[in-house]
């Protein structure tokens, strides 16, 4: 566990349900419990819940994110500064060897805190489901997980050799013996 994720001020944290197609629906929803990234919640408890949607990316897959755009409405922003990609195109000007790699799922490999997790609520058909692992779309979730990244790769960030994108890492170098 890093940090909390959220920090809430006080308001309506509640989204209108908007319910997607099942079957895509489904196959997320089975997904994201094999991958403990959420798990099911009872049906005594009282929550405040979000309702799921799907976001088609160029390639035609798609991918669930609860609607938290109240709660991130309600939330303190976390400032850490995200790198800006001008500065890393400038790092890369003179290297000849690069490599890029992708934190798979990266979002969902950190787990959250009690106090987020029961405010990182979705419900669809299926029932009403709790996020264990940091979902997307989350306000805080893209620099909670650069500054996670920047204290693992601190010492090769400074070394200047590689760049830490929140999720994507690029290895670069001048010649191919400096990069193996």
């Amino acid at each position: 566990m890093w940090k909390e994720l959220i920090y809430p001020c006080s308001g309506d944290l509640h989204t209108q349900q908007v319910w997607k197609p099942g079957r895509i629906l489904k196959k997320h929803i089975i997904e994201l419990l094999d991958m403990n990234v959420i798990r099911k919640i009872g049906h005594i408890e009282i929550v405040e819940i979000a309702s799921p949607f799907l976001i088609t990316w160029q390639d035609g897959k798609s991918r669930l994110c609860g609607d938290f755009r109240a709660l991130n409405n309600y939330t303190k922003a976390d400032r850490y500064p995200i790198p800006r990609i001008q500065h890393a195109l400038d790092k890369l000007e003179k290297a000849k060897e690069i490599t890029k790699m992708d934190c798979m799922k990266g979002f969902h490999q950190n787990r959250l805190k009690p106090n987020s997790m029961k405010l990182l609520r979705i419900i669809c058909h299926m029932g009403i489901y709790e996020y264990i692992k940091r979902p997307f779309a989350i306000k805080n979730a893209p620099a909670h997980f650069q500054r996670m990244m920047n204290t693992i790769f601190q010492e090769e960030i400074l070394e200047g050799w590689m760049i830490v994108y929140i999720d994507d890492i690029i290895i670069y170098s001048e010649t191919w013996e400096d990069h193996v």
